[in-house]
């Protein structure tokens, strides 16, 4: 199908996320202050989606990002190439000390009435550093890129991130690639690089370049300063107050053509109730509402991102691209760790409304 974002039909990659990477320490059910083992789980809002469309949906993905050369980032490394993300690397020594650093999350999962637990050491963190004049954006889509990906969780980090995430979408622009971002509204983050108002300045001047744009109704309020709409919605799961948004969405910034989002109602840490919602090219179509068993929630939404984006770049219908967005961010919250598992097969057949049945 043809939608209004001309997305290139080739190019040497098919994605490119711009972000940083972090490595997550998670204890499982096991609050931080009672562990005494962990996983390590490598990670990054933005790369999670690229990893997501190499590794289940068989895509060229790419991610350019900040490496650290110490052991942390040797591992961080290790999983890229793993998921099959081709890297582009602004390289930085370890001084043995203080850094600079590949960013640590820790996350205990939580259990039933126990809700999960986030917090963040990104002191000295590399990718904070990244500036424009970092990435050779020339070479980098010399072979073409169809569609440049990034969001609020880098945008947030430093003074100069936004910067970079501005040069890396003209430049990609320029070169006829579709921009995508996720605003990711983290208030943990603005409030230590300029609060709230900073955020709205900033996130104003990166969304001028973005065709397709992810987030809620709190991303949409906090993030773009828009107001909400008179009626509350009448649960989680409903779209009428990310729907009554979209005209404000649209009528600031006319080059959207594309706005998602996922829907979730949390009855406990483990059952939640699951839907997603998109408006695209003027029409919203709504995802079927389905009950998640979650094992680890961590990464649904760029879950939902890699198959939403995976259904537009291979020319699905609409209601089709937002099912396999639903179905894989539903998935992926049945495996440990923040990127998939999942194979593309399970994604249809999931989006096509099957089983939890054996399969022998």
């Amino acid at each position: 199908m043809k939608y209004s974002l001309n997305i290139p039909e080739k190019g040497a990659l098919d994605f490119l996320s711009l972000g940083a990477m972090v490595h997550r320490l998670d204890p499982g059910i096991i609050p931080f202050r009672k562990a005494n083992e962990c996983r390590i789980h490598v990670s990054g809002g933005e790369f999670n989606v690229a990893a997501n469309l190499a590794d289940c949906f068989g895509l060229s993905a790419g991610i350019a990002t900040a490496m650290v050369e110490y052991p942390v980032g040797d591992l961080v490394a290790e999983r890229v190439k793993a998921m099959g993300v081709k890297p582009f690397y602004k390289c930085f020594k370890h001084d043995g000390v203080t850094g600079p650093n590949i960013a640590t999350v820790y996350s205990d999962r939580g259990q039933g009435v126990r809700g999960p637990v986030v917090f963040y050491n990104r002191s000295n963190e590399a990718a904070a550093r990244l500036k424009p004049g970092d990435f050779d954006w020339k070479a980098t889509f010399a072979g073409g890129v169809r569609w440049f990906h990034s969001g609020g969780i880098f945008a947030a980090l430093s003074e100069t991130t936004a910067e970079v995430i501005i040069e890396g979408m003209e430049a990609a622009k320029a070169r006829g690639a579709v921009v995508s971002f996720d605003l990711n509204y983290r208030e943990k983050l603005w409030n230590i690089s300029g609060g709230h108002t900073r955020a709205l300045e900033v996130i104003g001047r990166i969304v001028k370049n973005v065709d397709v744009l992810v987030g809620n109704e709190e991303d949409l309020q906090k993030g773009l300063g828009i107001f909400g709409p008179e009626v509350a919605a009448k649960s989680k799961l409903d779209p009428s107050a990310f729907c009554g948004m979209i005209d404000r969405v649209v009528e600031r910034h006319p080059q959207i053509k594309i706005v998602a989002t996922t829907l979730r109602e949390v009855h406990s840490t483990n059952r939640h109730s699951w839907s997603a919602v998109a408006w695209i090219d003027g029409k919203t179509y709504v995802a079927p509402t389905c009950e998640l068993d979650v094992l680890d929630r961590v990464g649904g939404g760029d879950g939902f991102d890699a198959g939403f984006f995976f259904g537009l770049l291979t020319g699905e219908l609409p209601e089709e691209a937002v099912k396999l967005g639903w179905a894989h961010g539903a998935l992926l919250t049945t495996f440990p760790g923040d990127t998939t598992m999942a194979t593309a097969e399970q994604v249809r057949a999931f989006a096509k409304g099957s089983s939890a049945r054996i399969q022998r």
